[in-house]
């Protein structure tokens, strides 16, 4: 059995020099003063990273927004909180459209945790394929810079390709795709969707996956995509893993587990969600089997 946890958008944010905020920081930072600074809170992500650690789990997958304003002082906190969750080898991680929030940062993610986001051949070009066991963990990045209320996602046709390709190479294998942003959208979240969603749902369809785990939302959802020949694709999201409680539709700090098992046309794969209380501990969610 393989077991692998997934969290996402910690939203670690720093105080943005006054020279910085002359962008799509200055509306950020001021969202984030009114609001989001109440939401996201370090000791409820110091919490979770805690309950986390005392689960047996094999893999640990982060699925982006580390961080809050793309600041460098923030992916060096993001890296020392990487060391202390766990190695490379067992934690991967994908940036979210937050990890690379303006024009000029789009390397800092890679420049600051390259060793969580390379896949088994070295490569750092997504998609990423790491291999543990009978699974294989295909992550995406689908964070780019976005314009002022803007918090879209793209893949882009070279990163589909490639998807297409590694889809069919690891044929066999529990497949699980990494995202950050949701593959479906309501049209009211047109602001924040993936904007080639169509195209992934497409590939997806044509050549399977058995899992896709994204975040995004800050909400817990399932949805199921098509696969070949009649088959579904479970897509999960987790809320904010600093999240203090629910807020409007966004749930509080919470991340999901994962118990797969089985072969090829006979996986079992079934999941438990953890929940922070109103009391800050932890709680498990009676299994729900997803195949």
């Amino acid at each position: 059995m393989f077991v692998l946890a997934h969290l996402s958008d910690l939203h670690m944010a720093s105080q943005p020099r006054l020279a910085e905020l002359v962008s799509k920081r200055g509306l950020g930072f001021i969202n984030w003063q009114r609001k989001r600074k109440y939401i996201h809170r370090p000791e409820i992500l110091d919490a979770l990273t805690r309950d986390l650690q005392a689960q047996p789990v094999d893999h640990i997958a982060v699925t982006g927004d580390l961080v809050n304003f793309s600041l460098a002082d923030e992916y060096a906190r993001a890296r020392t909180w990487l060391g202390k969750l766990g190695g490379a080898q067992d934690v991967t991680v994908i940036p979210g459209n937050h990890d690379v929030y303006v024009r000029g940062v789009e390397p800092s993610p890679a420049a600051y945790w390259g060793d969580y986001m390379r896949g088994d051949d070295g490569a750092q070009s997504f998609p990423v394929v790491r291999r543990r066991g009978n699974v294989a963990l295909i992550a995406l990045s689908s964070g780019v810079p976005t314009g002022p209320f803007m918090a879209t996602g793209r893949l882009g046709q070279q990163q589909l390709a490639r998807l297409a390709e590694t889809l069919a190479a690891t044929r066999g294998r529990f497949r699980v795709v990494l995202i950050h942003h949701p593959p479906t959208s309501p049209l009211k979240r047109s602001m924040r969707r993936l904007t080639d969603a169509a195209d992934l749902r497409r590939i997806l369809a044509q050549h399977g996956a058995e899992l896709l785990l994204h975040g995004h939302d800050h909400r817990r959802a399932l949805v199921w995509l098509d696969g070949p020949g009649g088959t579904k694709i479970p897509a999960v999201g987790v809320p904010s893993a600093s999240a203090l409680a629910p807020h409007g539709s966004e749930d509080g700090s919470g991340y999901t587990i994962f118990r797969i098992d089985g072969e090829a046309a006979a996986w079992r794969c079934e999941m438990i969600a953890r929940q922070r209380l109103a009391d800050g501990a932890f709680s498990a969610d009676v299994p729900q089997r997803l195949s």
